[in-house]
């Protein structure tokens, strides 16, 4: 008998001990144990380890739902996992014993009661309205179909109509309103003229001068040979006039190329190395910039006038 007892001892023991443990390594939390339907309240499932632990989802909810689930987070060195919870159905319903792994143990959860209330509507107190007319369909796409198409016709027909117009006023100005294209060779020297009346240089500005020198002397170069010699280094541009002067395709010589190197690189250093030429290297520059458009002509043009 006595041997009995000490078994059932040991044994009430043991569960006493493990149910201890699992209130130490778990805990569960809920705001409130009374909601009406629709209310949320908050159901918290803490551990007190931080290691090797797995919160599985929460299920076998019976008249409760899930209302939006809180990323695990570590406060105080325990892991705090939050549910919002809610009910649409009165009664009194258990959020069930929910298992926890720690270190690949198992522990249970303890379950908990939540009652869930209606809310009573006191019907002599609701307005009442008439009942309304029967909704008609929303508008779609097809309704309108056949409307856009015409306004996308008489859109183009419009636009027609004025590129018409304007194509045939242009087409009968006078005559005396047209002015041609000014050759390469006139425009390069009518602007080194009006560069020489700004007087730039002597008003301490160089920089600007030798900005518009340079971009008169490569402007002619793009139009007369039809190369980009605007966008392009001065070195890629002495490349390619070398290149062309081997295969005869335009008029110039070695003295003239190297008279545009050294000029285009006199510019680069005024520009971005704040160099300072004297007024006498600068007068060259201009009779340099002038000798190198009398001297850089197209090969054809040459030869026409060789003709002549």
């Amino acid at each position: 008998m006595k041997t009995k007892i000490s078994k059932l001892f040991y044994i009430f023991l043991l569960i006493y001990n493990v149910a201890i443990a699992q209130s130490n390594k778990i805990h569960v939390e809920i705001d409130t144990t009374n909601i009406r339907i629709g209310e949320q309240f908050q159901y918290k499932i803490l551990v007190n380890e931080t290691e090797n632990v797995i919160i599985p989802k929460l299920e076998n909810l019976k008249g409760l739902e899930i209302v939006d689930s809180v990323k695990i987070t570590n406060i105080n060195n325990k892991l705090v996992k939050k549910y919002i919870l809610t009910g649409f159905d009165s009664g009194a319903f258990y959020i069930p014993q929910q298992q926890i792994f720690i270190k690949n143990q198992a522990y249970l959860t303890d379950s908990l009661l939540v009652n869930v209330a209606t809310i009573a509507v006191d019907t002599t107190k609701i307005k009442k309205f008439p009942i309304k007319s029967i909704l008609k369909e929303p508008y779609q796409y097809n309704d309108f179909k056949h409307y856009i198409w015409w306004a996308i016709i008489a859109l183009l027909l419009i636009a027609s109509s004025i590129y018409y117009f304007r194509s045939r006023k242009k087409k009968i100005l006078p005559e005396e309103n047209y002015q041609p294209e000014i050759p390469a060779y006139q425009e390069a020297v009518q602007k080194l003229h009006e560069l020489d009346e700004k007087l730039l240089w002597q008003n301490n500005q160089t920089k600007k001068y030798y900005s518009e020198l340079t971009e008169i002397v490569r402007n002619y170069i793009e139009k007369e040979l039809k190369i980009p010699a605007l966008e392009v280094t001065t070195n890629e541009l002495i490349s390619v006039l070398n290149d062309f002067k081997n295969i005869n395709s335009i008029q110039t010589d070695d003295k003239t190329i190297h008279t545009l190197k050294k000029l285009l690189e006199e510019s680069d250093l005024v520009k971005f190395a704040k160099s300072k030429p004297i007024a006498h290297q600068i007068e060259q520059d201009r009779k340099d910039a002038e000798n190198i458009i009398d001297n850089l002509k197209p090969k054809k043009e040459i030869a026409e006038e060789d003709v002549e």
